[in-house]
Order: structure tokens, then C-alpha cells, then sequence
């Protein structure tokens, strides 16, 4: 009861020290280097007890300024890093150091082109991480989006998570994949394959990855009990406004919720709908 009273828990271990104040999807303040070592282990551990990643599987990063990321090694079984195993390379994808005895004659994960597309395409993102969840992969696998709204949590914290087509992992096809998705959205599916996390720590970037396969569960649970019922619009209404006030929003949510979830045009969409339209009219009579 003493450790609890001090400490508090997350699946698979504790919540480090910097994660003990506030909401997990706040901006935290910087972090040293040594410490984004520390806890991108935590997190490797985590994923790894919680079966999100399996044998040498997944890849963490965290950007350690405007041109360095500190990102896991390829080949390395995720839940037993130490720090010193982590490498820092460049917005080329190029080791900048510091190189270790214990990291000398490893490379960078093998998918650091995915990751480096996420700093690329989003200033704000702190932290990424790259999975294997189980369950959301296998409903990839038999065509089922995230587009039915059974979670309230998931809508909040994640908003809409699209799944791109199949790209071979590692590759420059999957680095464009997920090019024109990730500026918008803080989490993908990718066919087949897992799932890429984005946030303002690697942190929060972890916690959505807790969230996408929790929902995921909770689907295909539902998927098995018959009828899947999701939730009115009304009440997404609720969520989405509740997801604003966090200021969680991306930007063209208003339209991916409206479309994705039939919910209704506030009085904002439709005066900007329309100005849209005009825009596009005069354009066309050259006005």
C-alpha cells in the first residue's frame, strides 16, 4: 500500500516520475536525452509485457531536436534495450552518435523512414511509436475500420484512425503510406502490419497505442456478440466538443467526424463549407 500511495500504476509496471502529474495527453516540458533513453526502455518493456510486440518487432523514437531522433536498434528484442543501445541519426537517417560499446554494431530500426516522415510532416510530434497490437492488426486483416464509434474514450483521445493500404514494412512505400494521413491524424492502421502512434511525448504516443488496441478489443468482442451498435451522433457530438476542450482537435476533424460519423455540421463547418464554395465559383468564372 505504501508503493501504491506514492506511485501510479500502468499495465505491465509504473508510471516513471515525469508521468506522475496531470492528463498523459498534456505537453510535458523537455526532457534530457538521457532521460528519453530511460523511458523509451520503459516503454519497449511495456509493449513487449503487454503483447503488443513480439521477439525483435516494433520501434520507438523520440526527436531530441530539430534534426536528431533517438530511436531503437533493429534486430533487438524491444522489451530487454538498455539506453545505451539507442541510436541517434539524423533527418537522413544517418547515426550522428553518440556511438557506445553496447550500440557500435547496430543499425538504426529498419523502419526510421516511417518515423522520420511523422517529424517531417508534424513539428508538434515529440514521440512515436510503431507496433504489432495484436487485435487491431487482425481487424485490418478482415476489413474492419475504426469507423464504428463503440468506444468514447477512443473518439476523445484518438479521433478518427484510418488504415492505409498495404505497404511492405520498411520500405519507402510504407514511408508513403502513411505520408498524407499522419499530418492529420495522431494514430494509423497499417493493412496488415500495425499500428504508428504519434504525440507531443513518446509517452502519449504509447498511451494512444494502449488505447488503439484496448478499442480494438472491445470491437471484435462486439463483433461476436451480433450487432454492433454505435453510438448517436448526438452523443459523438458531446465527445468531439469534450476532445476540443483538450485540445486533442486536428486539423479538417470537424469534416472527418461528419463524414466518417454522420455527425452535423456545426454553424463554423457550414459558414466555412460555403465560403469554400464560392471560392471555387468565382475561381471558375475568373473573378
Amino acid at each position: 500500500m505504501h508503493m501504491a500511495a506514492r506511485h501510479r500504476f500502468c499495465r505491465g509496471g509504473l508510471l516513471p516520475e515525469d508521468l506522475r502529474t496531470g492528463p498523459f495527453w498534456r505537453n510535458k516540458t523537455s526532457v534530457t536525452e538521457a532521460a528519453l533513453r530511460e523511458q523509451i526502455c520503459h516503454i519497449g518493456r511495456l509493449m513487449y509485457q503487454n503483447g503488443y510486440i513480439d521477439a525483435t518487432s516494433g520501434n520507438i523514437s523520440a526527436r531530441l531536436g530539430p534534426d536528431r531522433i533517438l530511436c531503437t536498434p533493429s534486430g533487438l528484442p524491444k522489451g530487454f534495450m538498455t539506453p545505451d543501445q539507442l541510436i541517434v541519426v539524423d533527418m537522413n537517417a544517418q547515426r550522428v552518435g553518440p556511438t557506445t560499446e553496447a550500440n557500435a554494431n547496430l543499425k538504426p530500426t529498419s523502419e526510421i523512414l516511417m518515423h522520420l516522415e511523422c517529424y517531417r510532416q508534424r513539428e508538434d510530434v515529440q514521440g512515436v511509436v510503431h507496433a504489432h497490437p495484436p487485435t487491431a492488426v487482425a481487424l485490418t486483416i478482415a476489413g474492419i475500420g475504426f469507423d464504428n464509434c463503440v468506444v468514447p474514450e477512443a473518439i476523445v483521445i484518438l479521433g478518427v484512425v484510418p488504415t492505409t493500404p498495404y505497404a511492405n514494412p520498411a520500405s519507402a512505400e510504407n514511408r508513403d503510406a502513411i505520408r498524407n494521413l499522419i499530418g492529420e491524424h495522431d494514430a494509423l492502421m497499417l493493412a496488415y502490419h500495425g499500428s504508428l502512434t504519434v504525440a507531443h511525448t513518446v509517452w502519449d504516443a504509447y498511451m494512444r497505442l494502449e488505447t488503439l488496441e484496448h478499442t480494438a478489443k472491445i470491437m471484435y468482442m462486439a463483433q461476436q456478440m451480433g450487432t454492433v451498435n454505435p453510438l448517436p451522433p448526438g452523443q459523438i457530438e458531446k465527445l468531439i466538443e469534450h476532445r476540443r476542450q483538450l485540445g486533442l482537435m486536428r486539423p479538417g476533424d470537424n469534416e472527418r467526424f461528419r463524414r466518417t460519423y454522420g455527425v452535423p455540421d456545426t454553424a463554423d463547418d457550414l459558414e466555412n463549407r460555403v465560403r469554400s464554395i464560392v471560392r471555387e465559383a468565382l475561381a471558375e468564372l475568373g473573378t
